[in-house]
């Protein structure tokens, strides 16, 4: 079609391609961003986990052995709370004992979700990459 000069099948499959690749970048920026957020206790091993009933975008042990999940969405709506239960019991599922839940959202969070914050559960933001320039 292309040579043709007819673009609708490149676009058709361009977008369909897209959502992709920008969660593969937001999911790598995450991964930097936990690394930096963390250099009082750095990583000392990152990866993701998955098997045939689960995926885990995010799992990190530290150098103290504090293990640290989490997943990262880029998508157009705000997190909610199941999403947490989703990741908890992925864990549970997977065998780890996570210290420190961790979600990054591309929309924010619900109000339900925000008010769960604490040391054991943090949330994020893209605002939150600023830590990444600096």
């Amino acid at each position: 079609g292309i040579k043709e000069k007819n673009y609708e099948e490149f676009y058709t499959l361009f977008e369909n391609k897209q959502a992709e690749f920008g969660n593969f970048v937001f999911e790598e920026l995450s991964m930097e961003f936990i690394r930096d957020l963390l250099s009082e206790d750095p990583i000392k091993q990152f990866g993701k986990y998955w098997d045939e009933k689960r995926e885990i975008d995010l799992v990190a042990k530290t150098t103290s052995g504090k293990i640290i999940a989490g997943n990262c969405k880029y998508i157009n709506s705000k997190i909610k709370k199941n999403e947490l239960n989703r990741l908890m019991d992925d864990c549970k599922g997977a065998g780890l004992n996570v210290d420190i839940f961790v979600i990054f959202s591309k929309n924010g969070f619900s109000s339900e979700l925000k008010s769960l914050k604490s040391d054991s559960l943090r949330l994020f933001t893209p605002k939150s990459f600023k830590l990444l320039l600096a």
